[in-house]
């Protein structure tokens, strides 16, 4: 016996001497092709594209892989206790492998012939997740094995447990243990209940059919498992155990946790960022996008146009419930399925019908059950029950067309039916009747001295379209042009108070074949009209002749300037009336130009960009507006020619190179920013003879404030409708119109036929895009001081006839002072001899403070 054992002894130790040797050698010959472990150190995990507002809202993420990663410290305790209780109990123990696992993975192979992953450490998984396949083969095993003892001698134990769980796969396109708890439960791993930390450890055996989505009741034994892990480790007491053990299972799956809704946006982002980096550094190299948009402004402008849009709804009639379903045969139906007659709940019912119907924006699915003479109440997809009432509903004439509508209603049933899907909205907390607009808009807002976008709303409901309406949309710009042509006067010699003759317009055109007769809109004529009334009334008539003496080809030529493409701008005399096309950013970045000063600024959207690990690599450097960085006397700066000859002042540090280029003089800004001023100040009383002082009149009843200027846009047929408004911290254009050009937004202001009340109620940019500039200018503005009017150098002031604009001596309601560039001021008097010299202020005296501003 003692000899058998000393050979047994000798046998061992031989074979053992000869393993580890085998063990050695095939470590030696595979160590070559192994990856380096410190390389883990600085491995970067895919993460993906996030994009935020400029206060840190999250508004989009993309990438085909969901990461949050953590710090080590950020995972709960209890996160890491329930992993290493079902995956690796003697993590803290081992080498990097574990023996007793190895034994019992051999012993399985040995009775079954199968191999398994029982043997599998966590250190082992980090080395296959990060530098292997999933491939079950025995050379893959070893290589395994080698390079989990490499990590264990570069990482520490908790650097090793952090690498896992930043990178464990767990399903449904989530890797980590970040990202698994806001896909299964839309919260933060600190956020987690136990029984979900338990049920997120359960997953890495199998993720596809363990996790709580695809089969609950799996995921149920598979988390108490964990528990029970957890319990017999006394990673948990008994009471917590028996909570947990107890707990339903809640997961169902979340999207990202978007804080803002900004998705136009967050497509730029995305498209930009493509373009920049190449799809797939730009999904998975974990950029943190910082945009220029603060989430207010951007809110504010949501609101904005979808009061606007449904408010255009609520004119035009209503077009019916969506879809007629029979509840009563629902219900009949869920009742004959069921074991239980009394126990029928039919909102339930009726709320199953509608679970699939998406909701747009902030429109609702909802479904008539109950119809009382004037309200009615509708089961919405939570099976709630809302009641709308009379006020909430009785603009819901019939839809005829989109220039009338059928009676006014009397009674709930004149408008709604048993069983119609219709859409609702709460708003102050009562329910409204609405409908799913067919019309779009847009809005974007820049600030004038940088261009940095502020709001962008590219359309209602991305969802619908994503087609974005701000920077895609070419829409006529119609009397939205007008600014551009007078500038272009302003540089002629025209001034303010030049006198056009407002009358009808009757010319023969060749190219048609029959008479060209533009009329004003209104259809009011005025006879001899300044330059200042003619655009605040934006008499189109008076635009004709003002291209007609400046010329078609030198106008076009003078509207390049503010970035507006040559070939969008069409040569002919239509032209004036706004027959070009262009995107709603082209036009509010042109009108930055009469807000800054007469610089051409370039929008830009991302203000800096972040790494994963939140080091700052790109920082945005727009070309500003900055009339302190130059010289009075420089030169205008023409066709974007080079800064370098403009000479800078002493005070001005900003590099030459980023200042945006001067394309109108100062005084050109601001005589053009005068009359855009009067659209809006002007003052709002009807007379057959003059209509109204201005287009924009209204916005003087909401915004309190004299810093503020715009222009109107209304295209033929009313097909598109606009406003283009300036402020010193702001310049917003919104847009309203069908995506199908050929379509009218309602009845044209320019049939004579049509009287006050009908003029009144005509689609136009005064009506139907204003009042969206209007709610956003209104928020937008409120926390920014008025700011004084600053008349630059060479502008003067003397007292005009408002009805000739020739100098006068009255100082009555018939008179009032003009600006002017000087040289071009009149010099003759209306009521006394010429040879009488005029009288010039330099400013507007302390009797006018109404035009400090």
């Amino acid at each position: 016996m003692l000899k058998f054992l000393k050979w047994t002894f000798i046998t061992g130790l031989i074979g053992g001497l000869l393993g580890v040797i085998s063990l050695v050698g095939l470590y030696m010959y595979l160590s070559p092709d192994l990856p380096d472990a410190k390389k883990l150190k600085e491995f970067k995990l895919q993460t993906p594209l996030k994009v935020f507002s400029q206060d840190g809202k999250l508004i989009s993420q993309y990438g085909e892989k969901k990461r949050i990663p953590l710090a080590f410290e950020d995972v709960p305790l209890q996160m890491r206790q329930a992993f290493l209780a079902i995956e690796d109990s003697r993590f803290y123990q081992h080498p990097g492998i574990d023996p007793i696992g190895i034994v019992r993975a051999a012993i399985n192979l040995a009775v079954t012939g199968k191999k398994g992953q029982g043997a599998s450490t966590i250190t082992q998984q980090v080395a296959r997740n990060y530098f292997l396949t999933r491939e079950k083969t025995y050379i893959r095993k070893i290589r395994e094995v080698f390079l989990a003892w490499n990590i264990e001698q570069e990482l520490s134990k908790d650097e090793i447990l952090l690498a896992y769980l930043n990178k464990i796969p767990l399903g449904h396109r989530s890797f980590g243990v970040g990202a698994a708890a806001q896909v299964y439960y839309g919260k933060s791993v600190d956020e987690l209940t136990l029984a979900q930390i338990a049920v997120i450890a359960g997953l890495p055996k199998a993720p596809s059919t363990l996790n709580p989505i695809r089969s609950p009741s799996r995921a149920k034994a598979r988390r108490n498992l964990v528990l029970k892990r957890m319990h017999d480790l006394k990673y948990i007491d008994d009471a917590q155990y028996a909570k947990a053990s107890n707990a339903p299972i809640t997961g169902k799956r979340h999207g990202a946790k978007i804080e803002l809704y900004a998705p136009y946006l967050g497509e730029m982002v995305r498209a930009q960022m493509v373009e920049t980096y190449g799809r797939e550094a730009a999904y998975s190299n974990g950029f943190n996008v910082y945009t220029t948009v603060p989430s207010n402004l951007q809110l504010a402008a949501q609101n904005a146009v979808a009061n606007n849009i449904l408010n255009y709804d609520l004119r035009h009639g209503y077009r019916g419930p969506e879809q007629q379903i029979n509840i009563e045969e629902a219900i009949e139906k869920a009742r004959a399925d069921s074991s239980a007659l009394d126990d029928i709940n039919a909102n339930a019912v009726i709320a199953k019908l509608i679970s699939k119907t998406r909701d747009v924006r902030i429109l609702q699915p909802a479904i008539v059950n109950v119809i009382d003479e004037q309200s009615f109440e509708a089961v919405l997809k939570s099976g709630d029950s809302v009641i709308i009432q009379w006020d909430q509903m009785k603009w819901a004439r019939a839809f005829v067309d989109d220039n009338n509508q059928g009676t006014a209603p009397q009674t709930a049933s004149d408008i709604v039916a048993i069983g119609d899907l219709i859409r609702v909205f709460k708003k102050q907390d009562k329910w409204h009747l609405s409908q799913i607009p067919e019309v779009s808009s847009a809005l974007v807002s820049l600030d004038p001295h940088d261009g940095a976008i502020r709001s962008i709303i590219g359309g209602f409901d991305f969802n619908k379209s994503q087609f974005n309406r701000v920077t895609q949309a070419k829409r006529q710009i119609g009397s939205n042009i007008k600014p551009f042509l007078y500038s272009f006067a302003m540089d002629k010699n025209f001034t303010l108070a030049t006198i056009i003759n407002d009358v009808p317009i009757t010319q023969w055109d060749r190219s048609q074949g029959a008479a060209w007769r533009p009329k004003n809109s209104p259809p009011i004529y005025n006879g001899p009209t300044r330059l200042r009334l003619g655009l605040s009334q934006s008499k189109n008539v008076m635009s004709v002749k003002l291209i007609q003496k400046l010329g078609i080809r030198n106008s076009i030529n003078h509207m390049t300037k503010f970035g507006f493409q040559k070939d969008d701008l069409p040569i002919g005399e239509s032209l004036a009336l706004g027959s070009a096309s262009v995107t709603p950013l082209e036009a509010a970045t042109a009108y930055a130009t009469f807000a800054n000063g007469g610089f051409l600024v370039t929008p830009y959207f991302i203000e800096h960009i972040t790494d994963s690990t939140q080091t700052v690599i790109e920082v945005a450097k727009p070309r500003i507006a900055c009339q302190a960085c130059e010289n009075t006397t420089a030169p205008v700066v023409d066709e974007f020619s080079p800064l370098e000859n403009i000479e800078l002042s002493q005070q001005c540090m900003t590099d030459p190179a980023q200042l945006a280029p001067r394309v109108i003089s100062s005084q050109n800004a601001f005589l053009v920013k005068e009359m855009l001023r009067s659209v809006i100040t002007g003052g709002g009383n009807w007379s057959k003879k003059t209509g109204w002082s201005g287009t924009g009149w209204r916005i003087a009843n909401t915004i309190k404030r004299k810093d503020i200027g715009g222009k109107t846009g209304t295209t033929n047929d009313s097909k598109d409708a606009w406003f283009s408004g300036i402020s010193p911290y702001f310049v917003t254009s919104t847009w309203i119109g069908f995506d199908n050009p050929s379509r009218a937004l309602g009845r044209t202001r320019t049939n004579k036929n049509l009287d006050k009340s009908q003029i009144k109620g005509a689609e136009s940019g005064a009506k139907s895009a204003m009042p969206a500039w209007i709610e956003f200018m209104h928020f937008a503005l409120r926390d920014y001081p008025q700011q004084r009017k600053v008349v630059p150098e060479n502008i003067k002031t003397v007292r005009i006839d408002m009805a000739t604009g020739l100098l006068t001596t009255k100082t009555d309601h018939t008179s009032r002072f003009e600006y002017f560039l000087a040289g071009t001021e009149p010099t003759t008097f209306v009521d006394i001899p010429r040879s009488t010299t005029a009288t010039t202020a330099d400013s507007i005296d302390d009797q006018f403070e109404d035009d400090i501003f």
